[in-house]
C-alpha cells in the first residue's frame, strides 16, 4: 500500500523544488506575478526583527525593530529614483515574520538582492561601529560574527516549535544549494557597501564578515546583513534616534547599491 506523504514531508518537496528552480535560474509561477514590471531589478530589503522580536535594546530604550525599519524606509525613498530598481520591504509594520518567511519572500518577488538591515548589540557596551557580512559555509570568519549570527537565527524561538522546525528544513535544503558564485557576489556586495560607509561612519571591521545566518541562505541571490552600528553603544544609540544619522547611513548603503550593479550590470 502506498505511503501518503506526511505534511511536513510534503512542505520539504516544495522548498526543494522551489529552491532547486531558483538556483539554476527560473522563476517559479509565483515570482513571475510578483515582477509584473519587467526589466526592473528587485530589491528585497529586510527590516530586522519586528513585532514580538524587539531586536537588541539600547540603555535609553531604543528597539532595534524600529530604527532599522525607519533606516530602510529611507533606502527605499533613495533608490526610488533609480529607473531600472525597484526596492520592497519584506515588512513595512511592525510585526514578526520567522527568518525562512524572509528568504522565501526574496525568491517569490524574483528579488535580485536581498538586504538585511539591522542595528544589533553586543555584551560589551563598548563595541561600535558597522558591519556588513555575507553567507558562510565553513565556520563565521570571527567571534562576533558567530555571536551575533547564534543571536540572530535564534529569534525564530520566540515564534513557537511550528516556526522553528519549518525553518529547519529550510536551512537544510538551502544550504546544500548555496552556489559558490552567489556567496562570491554577495562579498563583493559587501565590499561596495563597507566603501561607501567608510567615509561616514566608523567601521567595526574594514572587510566583509561571513557566518552562517539563516536569513543569507537563498542558493541564488546574493544577500547580505548590514549592521548599521550597535545599539547597545550609548554614542551610537544616541546617533540612531536621529533623522539625520538613518539618512546619512542609508544613503551609504544606498549608494553602495547603486555601485554595485554598476559593476555587475545585466
Amino acid at each position: 500500500m502506498k505511503k501518503t506523504p506526511s505534511t511536513v514531508e510534503l512542505h520539504r518537496r516544495q522548498l526543494l523544488l522551489g529552491g532547486l528552480a531558483l538556483a539554476i535560474g527560473g522563476k517559479t509561477a509565483l515570482a513571475e506575478a510578483a515582477n509584473p514590471r519587467k526589466g526592473k531589478r528587485i530589491i528585497m530589503i529586510d527590516p530586522g526583527h519586528g513585532g514580538i522580536d524587539s531586536g537588541a535594546v539600547g540603555r535609553e530604550g531604543s528597539e532595534e525593530k524600529h530604527v532599522v525599519l525607519a533606516i530602510s524606509r529611507h533606502i527605499r525613498e533613495l533608490l526610488g529614483g533609480q529607473n531600472n530598481i525597484e526596492v520592497r520591504l519584506t515588512r513595512d509594520s511592525d510585526h514578526f515574520i520567522p527568518l525562512y518567511e524572509r528568504v522565501q519572500i526574496a525568491q517569490q518577488h524574483g528579488a535580485s538582492l536581498f538586504m538585511s538591515v539591522h542595528a544589533d548589540g553586543f555584551t560589551d557596551p563598548a563595541a561600535h561601529g558597522a558591519s556588513v557580512f555575507a553567507l558562510s559555509n565553513k565556520g563565521a570568519s570571527s567571534t562576533m560574527a558567530r555571536y551575533l549570527a547564534e543571536k540572530e537565527n535564534a529569534v525564530d524561538k520566540l515564534g513557537g516549535p511550528e516556526v522553528v522546525a519549518k525553518d529547519r528544513y529550510l536551512q537544510e535544503i538551502l544550504f546544500d544549494l548555496v552556489q559558490t558564485d552567489t556567496i562570491n557576489n554577495s562579498l563583493t556586495l559587501s565590499r561596495h557597501i563597507l566603501n561607501q560607509i567608510r567615509p561616514v561612519h566608523t567601521l567595526h571591521s574594514q572587510h566583509p564578515e561571513q557566518a552562517a545566518f539563516a536569513v543569507l541562505k537563498s542558493p541564488s541571490i546574493p544577500s547580505v546583513l548590514v549592521e548599521t552600528s550597535f545599539i547597545t553603544n550609548p554614542n551610537e544609540e544616541r546617533l540612531l534616534s536621529t533623522t539625520a544619522f538613518r539618512q546619512k547611513i542609508a544613503s551609504a548603503i544606498a549608494e553602495g547599491i547603486v555601485s554595485y550593479y554598476n559593476e555587475h550590470p545585466v
